[in-house]
């Protein structure tokens, strides 16, 4: 592939901010909605049934399309994935933000995460194509990492203001502007080689079982969030998901061009990544929830005031990731950046379970905080740059995809987990000392707080396997140093070609 290795394209930088409006847009919708959902349900009189719909139609279409995004991106083009991706995710956000009633902002919210499965992917491998110098791809991956990690603190900041001074609305009219910008900026500037395409006929009786198995799995957990572990739906969608998964590899194994070719999930190292962001994902998501509940519900804070407690996060995210993975991940191998990253994110949440009452948000929640944005920049970033690492460029995206996959079903498993140990404990305490209270008030906001520092010890405990799984299975380095085998055979110098003018 020596021919396709010219000089690199002199547009790939401002390539980038386009990439990361698009990421940015993507990632900070999982939770702008979330802080203006109360005010949406009044509007539009949803029931308190149909009110996890509105995040739940989001994640189900969002989680178990990534794979086929990913496999389209690679079909069509990345380019073309991407722009199409934005224009589909901005209509979307158009229609849930004029929507006049339940079905129609359900609608919207599926359609966003249908669009929304097309673009992730496009964004990460196109970056895959575009950065394959060392020190450069380090750099763009630290923007995009931090991007990813911040973006969710980001929208809900965005989503206090929003309530609180403007309207529900604008939680969805705010993408119509990122997308506008992201697709004539991609338009103008991305180029793509059509060497990197994957032309081979698409799989779909793989589309079929893995997206009926993701949406299986990702709906699971959200009805053991509402209706209990062993209610006979959760158990039977949880089954269903074991069968369509299992099902899924087993046809990959056998047809010709795979959905998800099993090359990119055998490689120890995006293996790792994989699990390991999943598992982080777990942690970060169920913190997020308890700490925006704790803040506004047992604090008082107004919407706003919970938004920015979280920037200090956001800003030693993106110090994490463009300061110190950026600058040591071609100098250090990455385990060395993600182990200890996820370690001192978890050591931060130990802080956090620490809270009670009257806590000072300085002496024990702002630090908590810094360390977890510290630790998790430091960490998000070499493993978004070794998801798609020695990868062949037709498989790069449904790596992507892969990463996003991850992410996803995480995030709902944390809530849904995380939820379901909180609630549980918060129901003991409150049994517990029920009998000497004397003011049940004050009782309930105890039991609360409890709830969450219980289920926090489990992130804790999450975050630190997420470590170990970074320690054991991630054993390249993806910034410098000799190059990693990929899973066939390449080295990532092969695999990845340098963009072309």
């Amino acid at each position: 592939m020596s021919d396709l290795r010219t000089e690199a394209d002199p547009r790939r930088w401002k390539a980038l901010i386009f990439i990361a409006l698009a990421q940015l847009m993507v990632v900070l919708d999982a939770t702008i909605v979330n802080i203006a959902l109360p005010s949406a349900q009044a509007d539009l009189g949803i029931s308190d049934g149909n009110r996890q719909w509105v995040i739940t139609a989001y994640a189900l279409a969002f989680g178990g399309l990534l794979l086929f995004g990913g496999r389209i991106s690679d079909l069509w083009g990345r380019k073309r994935a991407f722009v199409t991706g934005l224009i589909g995710f901005a209509a979307a956000s158009a229609l849930g933000g004029a929507a006049v009633n339940t079905a129609m902002l359900l609608g919207a919210r599926a359609l966003q995460g249908v669009f929304g499965a097309l673009l992730a992917p496009a964004a990460l491998s196109l970056l895959a194509v575009l950065f394959t110098e060392a020190k450069e791809r380090a750099k763009a991956f630290g923007v995009f990492g931090a991007i990813a990690g911040a973006g969710g603190g980001v929208g809900l900041i965005l989503g206090g203001l929003f309530t609180e001074y403007l309207n529900w609305r604008w939680t969805f009219f705010v993408n119509i502007p990122f997308a506008v910008v992201a697709a004539a900026g991609a338009i103008s500037v991305i180029r793509e080689p059509a060497e990197g395409r994957n032309p081979s006929k698409l799989d779909i009786p793989g589309v079929i079982l893995a997206t009926l198995g993701l949406v299986s799995l990702v709906y699971g957990f959200t009805r053991a969030e509402s209706d209990g572990w062993s209610a006979g739906v959760t158990i039977g969608l949880f089954v269903a998901a074991a069968v369509l998964l299992g099902a899924f590899l087993l046809v990959e194994r056998s047809v010709k061009a795979p959905l998800m070719p099993l090359r990119v999930l055998t490689d120890r190292n995006r293996g790792g990544v994989y699990i390991s962001l999943g598992l982080a994902a777990i942690a970060m998501f169920g913190l997020f929830l308890f700490l925006t509940y704790y803040l506004q519900v047992v604090r008082g804070y107004s919407p706003v005031k919970t938004g920015l407690s979280f920037l200090p996060m956001i800003a030693m995210m993106i110090t994490g990731s463009t300061q110190i993975g950026t600058r040591l991940m071609t100098r250090v191998p990455a385990r060395w950046l993600m182990a200890p990253g996820f370690l001192l994110a978890a050591a931060g949440m130990v802080l956090l379970t620490q809270i009670d009452l009257d806590t000072s948000y300085a002496a024990v929640i702002l630090p908590g905080l810094m360390m977890m944005g510290l630790g998790m920049g430091t960490a998000f970033m070499p493993a978004m740059s070794l998801a798609t690492h020695g990868v062949q460029p037709r498989d790069a995206g449904v790596a992507s995809a892969m990463v996003n996959t991850s992410q996803q079903v995480g995030g709902a498993i944390g809530t849904a987990l995380l939820n379901t140990i909180a609630a549980s404990a918060t129901t003991d305490y409150f049994k517990s000392h029920m009998a000497g209270a004397t003011n049940p008030k004050l009782l309930t906001f105890q039991s609360m707080v409890h709830g969450y520092s219980t289920a926090v010890w489990w992130a804790v405990g999450i975050l630190s396997l997420s470590a170990l799984v970074a320690l054991v299975f991630v054993n390249a380095n993806p910034g410098g140093g000799p190059a990693a085998s990929s899973a066939d055979g390449e080295t990532a110098e092969d695999a990845i070609p340098v963009m072309a003018h």
